[in-house]
């Protein structure tokens, strides 16, 4: 091969390789609907502590006994852990309570803006994409506050 036939597989490569983190990351507003809110309780299932977001999945409980599965995206998990998250902070099996916005495409998954633990009525921020703060609210808060 010439010189500049590799010059132009180096540049296809580069360009190729340098815009995959673009394409892999959205706007809230592209993905969420911030005029469509859902709050709801159920178990933790999974979570996929990996970057650029977390990901929590809770089992709902619906009518006539059977259960739905949820996806919720959070924030970074630099940013979650600035918060006092661990990686391993929730259990399966957990009961929790979130709350967020579902996404434009109607299926089962939300961005999250707060976790509430059921057992003790700890409140744990979500690092939100929709430029909340970690405790959900549009003014810094604590990440955590003791049950009522």
């Amino acid at each position: 091969m010439t010189n500049r036939t590799w010059t132009g597989l180096a540049l296809v490569a580069a360009l190729v390789g340098g815009s995959a983190p673009v394409l892999g990351h959205h706007s809230f507003a592209a993905q969420y609907d911030a005029a469509r809110p859902v709050e709801m309780k159920g178990t933790v299932t999974k979570v996929e502590w990996t970057n650029p977001h977390v990901y929590l999945y809770i089992d709902v409980p619906q009518k006539g006994g059977k259960t739905a599965n949820w996806g919720f995206e959070m924030g970074p998990p630099h940013m979650l852990q600035k918060a006092g998250w661990k990686k391993n902070g929730l259990a399966i099996g957990e009961e929790i309570s979130i709350e967020g916005w579902q996404a434009r495409d109607g299926s089962n998954t939300a961005n999250a803006r707060r976790v509430t633990r059921t057992s003790n009525g700890e409140v744990l921020g979500a690092a939100s994409s929709a430029g909340q703060t970690l405790t959900g609210s549009s003014q810094a808060a604590p990440a955590t506050r003791p049950a009522k």
